[in-house]
């Protein structure tokens, strides 16, 4: 019996210099770190104040910080690629087929799972029991939990860079592609258990966000009052619960076709791959509106308070976030029109595509009328913002060209439809979350990130997305296949250069990112906020200080009004007219979300390397670990004494 399973020194990154090269700076990365941390004695406060925390503004932080982290490998991925493709004319360039297939399923599975789920999750932890009034979510310790789990499938991921190999079959991990056939080795074990283990922490944040808003609203904050981005997370957190358990589902039967011989996907086998792509797209449409619907939610905050207005047609805004939350759900076979499905059924759902672009469209004519004779403030958050409506304009175009079959037929393979789906997603949810980012930035820290290099990063960022996508239109037009490492064809080089400069400017945007960080926390006493509100904001996260004590507000605020914050300060309001103060009922921290994440991470590692006694083992602790938690009488709450109410 090998107790090591398929792990040997075969595993390690031999295959390319480049993969050895990525392998040593991860490790090297990992070590400065745990190094850092144990130079400066900060284990015990990150374990005690980070690590086990329930606090759902602490635990956003994390989220946050995981996303940037995936950010940088996922953008180094991309740099790869654009790099390959540039140089790759009749040579193999720097990347050997192989590895390139491995760049760019990484590059689709952190982007979309790794980065963007932990961004938006992070921003809705930090925003939304504030905006709500809430003391925390209504399940703290599953908050954390979910925290663990997708942290434990990221580090799977990051782990496939030093050990063994990532999966060729690309994000979606189409059979037959991903049969242990096709590709017998680590990789797409890697995506499988990575993917299942993250989508089961996001399931739990969707229940847990349903269950926060539609119960844990202060009091007379009626559903119409409350602010839009906690509308964006209201039917984001639908999608989730009922869009999640699809991909759960299709990775676990790919699991079992894989591990167990069984023939769900293999057309030889009796099975049928057709059905993991349905499955597949049952969750993955929606899973465009969850990143970005969220994403609006932020632009429609920015939109106001930078404008000094109330949001234009706000009824209007809430039905459009609604209506695409349904018709998400419609629209799945569009990402296989040319599959074989009949005219008929290709005509209905092109037709619920198009119309999918109605209530988008509403909600950039009410971004555009809110700003409409306000006095607009071109702050850092407010450019994101305003370079979205512009690039996401014509990504929707786009889209809505893409819609009709025919058109589709003729695209769908090429890196016209690349361009396309950056076009919605960089724009459409990374820009909003770095929005977010910098705009509630000091009500988490308590100072401003500095302007000037949010601005820079802007620019570089909006320049290099032109720079990066508009040349892919012109070659997938011109008939340049998706997924391609190397070509023959010289037309399309110098557009591809041109996609290899807009690389640079986004990875100089990135640059400036980390440059503002570095240089805000360095002149955080000059960016000190000590009003709690430093964007003269209008909801109610505004109203408490920042940062935030635990129990987010001293007194419960009752709400008056849709924008509660401008309310107040229109009528002198004293937060001491909320109530008397009283002793306030908290979540205690605990180590349980490690435990688990930690416990899913060894299954999941033992699951990919075939070691069974270990899998078998870390499976009876997860069991075990649930049972425990059930029955177990460690108090899960205590009691704070009253604050003094702070006026605000």
């Amino acid at each position: 019996m090998n107790w090591l399973g398929r792990l040997s020194l075969d595993a390690l990154p031999l295959y390319s210099p480049i993969a050895a090269i990525g392998a040593g700076v991860e490790v090297l990365a990992g070590l400065a770190i745990v190094l850092l941390i144990w130079r400066k004695g900060w284990w015990t406060r990150l374990w005690r104040d980070w690590l086990t925390t329930v606090d759902h503004k602490k635990l956003g932080v994390m989220y946050v910080v995981l996303a940037l982290v995936m950010l940088l490998r996922g953008f180094a991925d991309a740099f790869l690629m654009r790099t390959q493709q540039a140089i790759a004319l009749n040579s193999e360039g720097i990347l050997p087929p192989d590895h390139f297939d491995q760049i760019f399923t990484a590059h689709g599975t952190i982007m979309i799972f790794f980065m963007a789920m932990p961004f938006l999750v992070g921003l809705l932890n930090i925003v939304v029991p504030l905006q709500i009034g809430a003391r925390d979510v209504a399940f703290p310790r599953l908050n954390a939990m979910s925290l663990w789990m997708t942290a434990a499938g990221a580090a799977l991921v990051l782990l496939s860079l030093v050990l063994g190999t990532f999966s060729t079959a690309g994000w979606t991990g189409y059979p037959p592609y991903s049969e242990l056939a096709t590709t017998p080795d680590t990789g797409v074990d890697y995506w499988i258990w990575s993917v299942l283990i993250a989508g089961v922490g996001s399931t739990m944040t969707g229940i847990n966000f349903l269950v926060t808003i539609l119960r844990e609203r202060a009091p007379g904050m009626t559903l119409m009052r409350m602010p839009l981005l906690t509308w964006t997370a209201l039917v984001t957190s639908v999608l989730m619960v009922f869009a999640f358990p699809a991909l759960t589902v299709s990775t676990v039967m790919l699991a079992l076709d894989r591990d167990l011989g069984m023939h769900f996907f293999t057309n030889g086998g009796g099975g049928n791959m057709m059905n993991y792509m349905n499955l597949f797209w049952i969750w993955g449409h929606p899973e465009v509106y969850i990143l970005i619907l969220p994403a609006f939610g932020i632009f429609s905050e920015v939109v106001a308070t930078f404008s000094r207005k109330p949001l234009f047609g706000y009824a209007s805004l809430v039905y459009a976030t609604a209506a695409i939350g349904i018709l998400s759900f419609t629209v799945w076979l569009h990402h296989f029109f040319t599959m074989g499905a009949s005219a008929n059924v290709n005509a209905a759902f092109g037709i619920a595509t198009m119309v999918i672009a109605v209530p988008t469209g509403v909600k950039v004519f009410d971004w555009l009328f809110t700003m409409y004779h306000g006095r607009v403030r071109f702050t850092a958050p407010m450019l994101w913002t305003l370079g979205f409506i512009v690039t996401f304009v014509i990504g929707g175009a786009t889209g809505v060209l893409l819609s009709i079959p025919p058109v589709d037929f003729a695209m769908h393979n090429s890196v016209f439809l690349v361009a396309h789906f950056h076009n919605m997603l960089v724009p459409g949810a990374l820009f909003g979350y770095l929005a977010g980012y910098m705009y509630w930035f000091p009500k988490v820290f308590g100072f401003r990130l500095d302007e000037r290099w949010g601005k820079r990063s802007f620019w570089a960022w909006i320049i290099g997305f032109y720079l990066a996508f508009m040349p892919l239109y012109a070659t997938g037009i011109m008939g340049m296949p998706r997924r391609m490492e190397h070509y023959s064809n010289a037309a399309w080089q110098p557009l591809l250069w041109v996609a290899e400069l807009g690389a640079v400017f986004i990875g100089i945007g990135v640059l400036c990112l980390a440059i503002q960080l570095a240089v805000s926390i360095r002149h955080r006493e000059a960016l000190r906020d000590t009003t709690g509100d430093p964007w003269d904001g209008r909801t109610l996260e505004w109203a408490t200080a920042s940062p935030p004590p635990a129990w987010n507000f001293d007194v419960q605020p009752t709400v008056h009004a849709l924008d509660e914050l401008a309310w107040r300060k229109a009528r002198h309001y004293d937060a001491t007219a909320d109530g008397a103060p009283a002793p306030i009922v908290m979540p205690n921290d605990t180590a349980s979300g490690v435990w688990l994440g930690a416990l899913a991470f060894v299954f999941g590692f033992a699951m990919v390397w075939y070691v069974w006694w270990l899998a078998a083992l870390s499976l009876c602790g997860l069991i075990g670990f649930v049972v425990f938690a059930m029955f177990s009488e460690t108090p899960e709450f205590r009691v704070v004494d009253a604050p003094e109410v702070t006026p605000c």
